[in-house]
């Protein structure tokens, strides 16, 4: 299986690596998730091995922005359930270590040039088609990383994902397994249809029928509880023009973003792995002859084609492209940086072997003007000034609101403006009454029994209100004229689905006891139709293939269908017809589909024996 898993990793870790880092790209200021904190609590204990509470509230964040990410930017973080949040987040992070401690417990593992060659060559890491250290820091910055944190992550992910792409990969189907499934895939069915309409026509309807389903549910009848609020609104863009930058710190800004910048070096190698197989003195040896094969003049090139054992910059002759210094192994970085252009390496030792590294060229930091950074220089500095008297102003509001009897006071001392929305219900309105916070404020007991003003809502990352019931309209019984029509129209469907109901099934019955020919009705007549037959309800596609095979020819089987008008469409399965033997390249796409899933099935089955033989201790 480890062969399997290594057979199978190599393009899995380029592309999911990458997958998960352009998710990660989304969530920027997140912390970072694996972080080493020191916390007296812990979230849980597997195996041993601790889940801090800080892990778990990181990932419970991470978890709510990934929300946020995908719904955009009107997602609403208050429809969510804080312990339903914890709970998932928990669950993740106890698969997570338990399918770590599975791979390393089978010795799973990959070279460190791999783990550089993702890095290398992840496009979000690169600027104009080659790796970028400072783009590197900037999105690891933003992720909440150092670049040991960062490759760390990373070469977990990586040994996850060997041990799901070779479990997922090993999965297998027998001949007589794919011949079923093409048999099933591949059968047709002759059949017809017959449509019984729903005649609401026909229903006549008594005042007091009306008013006796009026009595019945008088709950769903009632207006609903409205409140009216008066908020105030805090907005940091309003704060922009509030505050100022001068020369002076936009100079001290724009030395500290070049002092950053990094000189980026090509390098070249020539790895020969120390591994189960290959122990320390052969590996030695092994890469002395080809320094000596070097030495006679031969290219460093072609010698990396031939003999370099990292898969992902073999074939290109050992080329690991432009990069700055924090990127490779401590060991290389130190020989690569004491090279010149076109110089190569004495034999370095790291721990995954040996290396021969030639340094292909060296890139000087582009250093960019003042005034070319200063548009940035200077909206940085002032969104920092406008994110510390954001906090300042919002806790000024929250603390006028608290003493405060109305939303006068706190308006006058803020300069802010007093609004008042439309009624609205507990589903919500348009505008700020129709974010979750807002609503679960405006009713509760504090703000609409008591009188009191909320606390600070945050609407967003750049909102945040204070409000006040201004008005309750408590829900009351809405007269039976203003919804007389709606009961009827529900009882004319109710009645016309029934009655065209038991018509069917009258002439299902009829039909089955001979009673009534088949070539007296209008059928409409489908030969030979497939599971994904095209202007077929699919709700009767779905009858017609569970349908039991007709015993005769002059024996059809009978079903019956209800659709969304209350008519009805009643079956008639007139035939099976098996398909013809698969042809090999069917056969082979029918392999692959059903080896994938089974592989996933694996994968799962794996990880739930880990899940039942784990200690695990939830606090």
């Amino acid at each position: 299986m480890l062969q399997n898993i290594r057979d199978n990793s190599q393009g899995w870790i380029a592309k999911t690596i990458i997958g998960i880092i352009v998710v990660l790209m989304a969530f920027t200021g997140i912390e970072a998730i694996f972080q080493a904190t020191t916390n007296s609590q812990d979230a849980a204990k597997v195996n041993g091995e601790v889940i801090s509470q800080s892990e778990l509230s990181q990932a419970v964040d991470m978890q709510r922005r990934q929300l946020m990410q995908q719904l955009g930017k009107d997602f609403d973080a208050s429809l969510l359930d804080e312990k339903m949040l914890r709970e998932s987040a928990l669950k993740g992070l106890i698969d997570r270590k338990l399918l770590l401690q599975g791979a390393q417990d089978s010795k799973f593992a990959f070279s460190e040039a791999a783990l550089d060659q993702v890095i290398l060559q992840t496009p979000e890491f690169q600027v104009d088609g080659k790796f970028n250290s400072d783009r590197f820091d900037q999105v690891i910055r933003q992720l909440g990383y150092s670049r040991m944190q960062f490759r760390q992550m990373l070469a977990q992910e990586m040994l996850i994902g060997q041990l799901r792409a070779g479990l997922a990969g090993s999965g297998f189907v027998t001949d007589a397994q794919v011949l079923a499934f093409a048999r099933l895939e591949k059968q047709t069915r002759d059949f017809a249809t017959l449509n019984v309409k729903a005649d609401p026509a026909a229903v006549k309807l008594t005042d007091e029928e009306v008013k006796a389903y009026y009595d019945e549910h008088a709950k769903e009848f009632m207006t609903p509880d409205q409140v009216v609020i008066d908020y105030l609104e805090l907005k940091k863009a309003s704060f922009f023009d509030q505050v100022t930058v001068n020369d002076e710190e936009l100079q001290a800004a724009y030395q500290k973003e070049i002092a950053n910048l990094a000189e980026q070096r090509r390098a070249a190698h020539i790895l020969i792995e120390v591994n189960d197989k290959v122990n320390e003195a052969q590996a030695k040896a092994k890469i002395e002859e080809v320094q000596a094969r070097l030495a006679k003049g031969e290219s460093f090139e072609a010698l990396a084609k031939e003999f370099s054992q990292d898969p992902g910059s073999a074939g290109n002759g050992g080329d690991l492209g432009y990069a700055g210094q924090g990127v490779y192994d401590p060991a290389f970085e130190t020989a690569l940086y004491a090279l010149n252009k076109d110089q190569v390496s004495a034999p370095v030792r790291t721990d995954y072997g040996f290396h021969l590294i030639k340094l292909l060229g060296v890139e000087a930091p582009e250093v960019p003007s003042f005034d070319s950074l200063k548009g940035k220089l200077t909206r940085e500095a002032k969104t920092q000034q406008v994110e510390q008297r954001f906090v300042e102003v919002t806790k000024q509001l929250e603390d006028a609101s608290f003493e405060a009897s109305d939303l006068a006071q706190p308006a006058a001392d803020l300069k802010l403006t007093v609004h008042t929305s439309a009624p609205f219900g507990r589903e919500g309105g348009e505008g700020v009454t129709a974010n979750r916070a807002v609503i679960a404020a405006a009713f509760s007991p504090e703000v609409l029994d008591e009188g009191a003003n909320s606390t600070a809502i945050e609407l967003d990352p750049e909102t945040v209100i204070v409000l006040r019931a201004k008005e309750h309209r408590k829900p009351e019984q809405l007269p039976l004229a203003s919804v007389d029509a709606a009961i009827r129209g529900q009882l004319v469907k109710e009645h016309a689905s029934a009655a065209a109901k038991t018509k069917s099934d009258e002439l299902v019955a009829s039909l089955r006891d001979g009673k009534t020919a088949l070539d007296s009705l209008s059928w409409k007549v489908t030969e030979a139709a497939t599971r994904g037959q095209e202007g077929v309800d699919p709700a009767v596609l779905q009858a017609l293939f569970r349908m039991p095979k007709p015993a005769a020819k002059d024996k059809p089987s009978f079903s019956s269908v209800t659709l969304p008008d209350g008519s009805l469409v009643i079956v008639r399965l007139n035939g099976v017809n098996e398909a013809a033997a698969p042809t090999e390249e069917e056969k082979a796409q029918y392999r692959r589909f059903l080896a994938s899933r089974v592989g996933q099935q694996d994968f799962a089955a794996y990880r739930k024996q880990l899940e039942s033989e784990a200690d695990v201790k939830r606090f």
